[in-house]
């Protein structure tokens, strides 16, 4: 199984939204009945038409990627120390600096890197780390660490953010994040456009016009999701009227992560609103097995799909689209510095980000390098110096058209790398 052929099995968990989203696919009665009472919270999208920003694509690598093999620190001689069988070598790093270098399983982005669009932040946490696969992943998608917040930042950043409308948020693909939605905006969990249907309609069973009709007088609580609902529908239905072709020779791999990636670009070209993405992908958690930086070894092949979906999207939308676009990688925790006896490294704290479009100011690794030094880790780990959400904080601010961002990540400060070029339009 590799990168974009398999999550964790806690993405795997059934959710509302993924009965909801599974369910308009499945039948009316799925459909629907997750609309009501609790399943207040399983919310459907509004599109953007308040909103002016990038559209911010958020990118979960679910399991624990290890930022020490994707950016590895191969001017810090203790990387070497630690990790003696699966050490990036100098020699093998594709790009970066001195300090830096890129695992050369990210071949396909190296020209994104070249030209600028694609930038990275290492040593990032989340406070209050934890080694478990659940509770960081919790942590992360509601990033709210020592306060009682429940709702997941996406889900606040979009409440602010003016989108209204069917399809300004959704969450592509398979495996669906638990918590980034969760909150009082409204939202759409789909496994891809061309299958997000209502089971059974035809001209000769209309059931949607029956299903408006059912709730045309029904409260507010049962009517204002099942409506939308029936919006987010009637969207797409538009969107896969015309067979998608994507431009530029783009060649998505035939992978979850790559189909997912393909709908996102779709829904933005479609001109549908669409103001967040949540993609995830998964096969992260390489205890074993994580193996040296050639084809064939799972590290390798692992980036090198993810990379090649992730340069088929920048393809497909092209320099004017991903002008408009902002993707940013996160991943509940990194990995431990030194391998263990399996050539793999176990759940560590410490980890990489990658940041990817048209006003990212890339070409370069952000952040401070505590170093690798016995006395320099945190636990066997890299200490993180940089608050994962004071980068996303910054992209909020330059590329989001957002001003203070307390209600979107409490007694946090945004970064002030200067990782993104303010959007002026």
């Amino acid at each position: 199984m590799t990168a974009t052929q398999a999550c964790c099995d806690e993405n795997k968990l059934l959710t509302r939204r993924g009965v909801l989203g599974r369910g308009l696919a499945a039948g009316a009665a799925g459909a629907f009945a997750g609309l009501a009472g609790e399943g207040l919270s399983t919310r459907l999208a509004y599109a953007a038409e308040g909103y002016t920003g990038d559209t911010l694509v958020v990118l979960s690598l679910r399991g624990g990627f290890d930022g020490l093999s994707a950016i590895a620190p191969i001017g810090d001689p203790d990387y070497y120390r630690a990790r003696p069988a699966i050490a990036l070598p100098k020699s093998q790093a594709i790009g970066g600096n001195s300090m830096f270098g890129l695992h050369p399983g990210l071949a396909p982005l190296l020209p994104m890197w070249k030209n600028g669009s694609l930038a990275a932040v290492h040593a990032v946490g989340q406070p209050n780390p934890t080694r478990s696969h659940f509770a960081a992943m919790e942590e992360m998608e509601r990033a709210a660490a020592g306060t009682s917040l429940r709702s997941g930042w996406l889900d606040r950043m979009l409440g602010l953010s003016g989108a209204t409308g069917p399809l300004a948020a959704v969450a592509m693909g398979n495996a669906m994040p638990a918590r980034l939605f969760g909150g009082a905006f409204s939202d759409v969990s789909m496994a891809s456009v061309d299958s997000f249907t209502l089971a059974g309609e035809s001209a000769n069973r209309p059931m949607a016009a029956s299903l408006r009709r059912m709730y045309a007088t029904a409260p507010a609580p049962l009517a204002g999701p099942a409506l939308a609902a029936d919006a987010a529908l009637t969207a797409t239905a538009s969107i896969r009227a015309t067979a998608y072709t994507p431009a530029n020779g783009a060649a998505y791999p035939a992978t979850p992560l790559g189909n997912a990636l393909k709908d996102v670009a779709r829904l933005i070209k479609a001109k549908a609103g669409l103001a967040a993405a949540a993609v995830d992908c998964g096969d992260w958690d390489m205890h074993e097995g994580l193996g040296t930086a050639v084809k064939g070894q799972r590290m390798y092949d692992n980036l090198f799909e993810t990379s090649t979906a992730l340069a088929a999207f920048a393809a497909d939308l092209g320099p004017a689209g991903m002008a408009s676009v902002t993707l940013v990688t996160v991943s509940e925790f990194g990995r431990r510095v030194a391998e263990n006896a399996s050539r793999g490294a176990d759940h560590g704290h410490g980890n990489a980000m990658l940041l990817m479009g048209g006003g990212v100011r890339g070409g370069t690794v952000y952040g401070t390098w505590p170093g690798l030094a016995a006395g320099a880790l945190v636990g066997g780990d890299l200490a993180a110096t940089t608050d994962y959400r004071a980068v996303i904080g910054e992209v909020l601010q330059k590329r989001c058209g957002f001003g203070s961002l307390a209600e979107v990540f409490p007694d946090v400060t945004p970064g002030a790398f200067g990782l993104a070029a303010a959007r002026t339009s």
